[in-house]
């Protein structure tokens, strides 16, 4: 099993998730605020996992879905902020909607149907296995 990559759909849902809720805004986007204190190691550097974080944020933005001014040391991206590419991706409404949904009025139903929502709520239920096909979805469109 390639742990890393369930690290890697771990990360990039948590960063996309937190770049969509600050959306227009540009905001510090932190790894420790993403995978939680990660003590550095004898030589001071960063752990494997806070590289692996920070290493899948820089993906992101080299694949075009983020944009950052600056590197913040090993520690954040500065100034971050959605591309309009990943914004559209997240915004997405997925097909079919659950059915629980049908009463709601319209904009709740697109606001809890959208890409961004079943990532949140994927990521808080400790979901793997539906971030990783939600993930591929965001990634897997041209």
């Amino acid at each position: 099993m390639d742990l890393q990559i369930d690290d890697f759909h771990h990360d990039a849902a948590a960063g996309l998730a937190r770049l969509y809720q600050a959306f227009p805004r540009k905001v510090a986007l932190y790894i420790e605020d993403l995978i939680g204190r990660e003590e550095p190691d004898e030589f001071g550097l960063p752990s494997t996992r806070h590289q692996s974080c920070l290493s899948a944020l820089l993906w992101l933005a080299d694949e075009g879905y983020i944009r950052y001014d600056a590197l913040i040391r090993f520690e954040a991206l500065d100034q971050a902020v959605l591309t309009e590419k990943a914004f559209v991706r997240l915004s997405r409404v997925l097909s079919p909607l659950d059915s629980s949904l049908t009463d709601l009025p319209a904009s709740i139903r697109r606001s809890r149907a959208s890409l961004a929502n079943q990532l949140r709520e994927a990521f808080s239920e400790r979901d793997g296995e539906r971030l990783a096909l939600l993930l591929g979805e965001l990634l897997g469109q041209h």
